[in-house]
């Protein structure tokens, strides 16, 4: 985290009451006397952290439970800075297994807040609370971005046991409980939402930011009750900055929506984004989720083989070129995954808004595809009631009742039990997957043996033929040297016919001269007589 500084009188606009305060119901003057007395100065109180970005309330476990700090709706109500009243808690948002959330509103202007108390872990072997490192994690990543369709923080403060985050108060509700409740949906509304969607993870992805838990849930409207709703992207407790040469793996998320390379443990990247956004879009359209099995094993099973279709009950009304952008998402081999650039390239998500120019442009009305909602309707209903509630948003108007407190023994055994279910499921679903891949590997390396054979019996066939090469070529060379042998006799013959020759023309020669000689001296004696 930031270094911490000393108290700045800057920050004297919000106080966050102490959270080690007895239980107190006094009322009336005695009451405030006691509750003042409770107070003790914030810088003695609380640290302040100071720095500004962006920060999201996000416990790092879903599960609900019964609030767990010492601080009640009635200590919170009426706090001070000195003598003069600046925050007021107005009701309980949510609880989470480390955190709350409580909806507040600033005394000096009015505004309204979300205050969330995240429990922080004490001990490193410990697994209560929320470890420095992860809160660090976040802290780093969301100081970087600034952008309108991700939730903002507006402060933060810190205890001994907790981190208080002040956050942007996103009271629209899931995106998913707003759609559902029209009558019909317009592919052209659907992408004029999911190009929201996509302008946020872009920004995310633009700075090598992975959000690994994009899902309805943390899809929220900052306020529906406006023509145009904004898109708001939350919870940041599992991104990641991507760094280039640093293999990164995990497993996390939620069940329903993570890509293939999170279910396998291969190294992710931004691309698991890309597949959440394709599940996202395929449920937007029909109302169905493509891989949702009976159990969280099937699910990850249909995650693992890219397990779906377009079922014509669901998708009769949907488009080809809407088809064709979740195909491109659903691809198991990250790499070959259209990326955020493309996405928001694609014809279906560049046509719907050339289309409403150009029907702008001639005064006509653009044909528009309708989908019910009714199946819509029914997944989140299904959704909510089949899962705990996500507590890494603020929507007050799911929870509007104080959930009770209740003793920390029973809570922890029954979050212990929870734990030791949800690890069985985990262990089974990873048992039945590399069950999977230990029969492909089987089959793989029977069909490598074979042709592991085929080349054997090919390399043995080479050999004998290697081995009649050399055997050809030393009969070769066998020839060879006879012939040679022959030759050198013959030419040793011929020198010799040579020599011999030579030695019986010098003797012709030698016995003509000496014919002439005779011949010439026979001449003479005639010549003498005569």
């Amino acid at each position: 985290m930031p270094a911490v500084k000393a108290f700045d009188s800057s920050l004297k606009e919000f106080l966050i009451p102490s959270l080690g305060a007895g239980r107190s119901s006094h009322e009336g003057r005695g009451g405030d006397a006691n509750r003042k007395s409770s107070m003790v100065p914030l810088a003695e109180r609380i640290q302040v952290l100071l720095f500004r970005g962006i920060f999201i309330a996000t416990p790092l476990y879903g599960k609900p439970v019964a609030c767990q700090h010492d601080l009640t709706l009635e200590k919170c109500a009426f706090a001070h800075v000195g003598d003069k009243p600046v925050l007021v808690s107005l009701s309980l948002a949510s609880s989470g297994q480390f955190a709350i959330v409580r909806k507040c509103r600033e005394k000096k202007t009015g505004l309204e807040y979300a205050a969330k108390f995240i429990k922080k872990r004490r001990l490193s072997s410990s697994r209560r609370g929320v470890s420095r490192e992860e809160i660090q994690r976040e802290v780093n990543i969301l100081r970087e971005i600034q952008h309108p369709n991700i939730i903002t923080l507006h402060d933060i403060f810190e205890n001994k046991t907790d981190v208080v985050l002040i956050l942007e108060l996103v009271s629209g509700g899931e995106l998913f409980d707003f759609l559902a409740e029209k009558e019909s949906l317009t592919e052209e509304e659907a992408t004029q939402f999911l190009k929201q969607i996509l302008d946020g993870v872009y920004y995310l992805h633009s700075k090598r930011i992975a959000h690994f838990d994009l899902k309805p849930e943390n899809i929220m409207l900052l306020d529906k009750n406006v023509p145009s709703p904004r898109i708001k992207l939350i919870d940041f407790g599992i991104a990641h900055k991507i760094e280039t040469g640093n293999e990164f793996k995990n497993i996390f998320g939620t069940p329903e929506f993570v890509a293939p390379e999170i279910v396998n443990y291969e190294p992710l990247g931004l691309e698991a984004d890309m597949w959440s956004i394709g599940v996202i879009t395929y449920i937007l359209l029909s109302g169905a989720s493509p891989f949702l099995g009976e159990t969280k094993q099937e699910t990850l099973t249909n995650i693992s083989a890219v397990n779906y279709d377009f079922d014509e009950e669901y998708f009769s009304n949907t488009s080809e070129l809407a088809k064709d952008f979740i195909r491109r998402l659903l691809v198991k081999d990250p790499k070959k995954r259209m990326t955020i650039d493309q996405s928001l390239e694609h014809p279906w998500i560049k046509v719907i808004k050339r289309r409403n120019v150009r029907n702008e442009d001639n005064g006509k009305k653009p044909e528009r595809r309708r989908l019910k909602t009714t199946r819509l309707k029914e997944y989140t209903i299904k959704s909510h009631s089949s899962m705990p509630p996500n507590n890494t948003y603020i929507n007050f108007e799911r929870f509007s009742k104080v959930m009770e407190e209740v003793a920390v023994a029973e809570e922890s055994l029954r979050e212990l039990q929870q734990s030791k279910r949800s690890f069985r499921e985990d262990i089974e679903a990873l048992r039945s997957i590399y069950e999977e891949k230990e029969l492909w590997y089987k089959e793989e390396n029977e069909a490598i043996s074979q042709d592991l054979r085929q080349i054997q019996q090919e390399m043995q066939k080479t050999e004998a033929l290697k081995r009649q090469a050399q055997e050809e070529a030393k009969s070769t060379s066998l020839a060879a040297n006879r012939l040679k042998r022959h030759l050198r006799k013959l030419e040793n013959r011929y020198e010799a016919l040579a020599k011999q020759m030579a030695s019986e023309m010098k003797f012709v020669q030698e016995l003509v001269r000496s014919v002439e000689l005779e011949k010439l001296q026979g001449g003479e004696e005639d010549c003498g007589i005569r």
